[in-house]
């Protein structure tokens, strides 16, 4: 039985691939929660519409993985990875306070009405939650690789 081990620059690619893909998932799903809002004036989902200094949070979550798609980006070019991946730590920490944050105000509404009330069975604060922690998670065990 042969046992294949994989190289640390392998190990290094495909965590950066994953980070790289977490990233364009929250990226993408943002976004569309921000086009929604910004063309239709509605909240995607039919759910409440949490603002941020009087503007939609989804618009900041698009706004930090935004910053971290274009850090991941300028690393793949060649520019300061070890610089660009502390930026990527620094923003999704950030991220998981911001998601956190609107996460735990939307508690109530689900302990009190339970899954039934959000559309994805969960607040899309929480599901930013979990990608913000997911990339947060890799980035960290890049981060001690370098």
């Amino acid at each position: 039985m042969a046992v294949f081990h994989l190289s640390h620059s392998t190990h290094l690619i495909m965590n950066n691939n994953l980070l790289l893909g977490l990233v364009s998932f929250g990226l993408l799903f943002s976004g569309y929660l921000s086009g929604i809002k910004f063309f239709n004036e509605v909240c995607a989902f039919n759910e409440s519409c949490p603002y941020f200094f009087g503007y939609p949070a989804c618009y900041f979550g698009f706004g930090m993985y935004l910053v971290m798609f274009i850090f991941l980006i300028a690393a793949r070019m060649g520019k300061a990875s070890a610089t660009m991946l502390q930026g990527v730590l620094s923003v999704s920490f950030l991220g998981i306070l911001f998601a956190g944050y609107f996460t735990v105000k939307e508690l109530a509404t689900l302990f009190d009405r339970g899954f039934s009330e959000y559309v994805l069975g969960l607040p899309t604060c929480a599901y930013g939650l979990v990608v913000f922690v997911a990339i947060f998670a890799v980035a960290m065990k890049l981060h001690r690789k370098e």
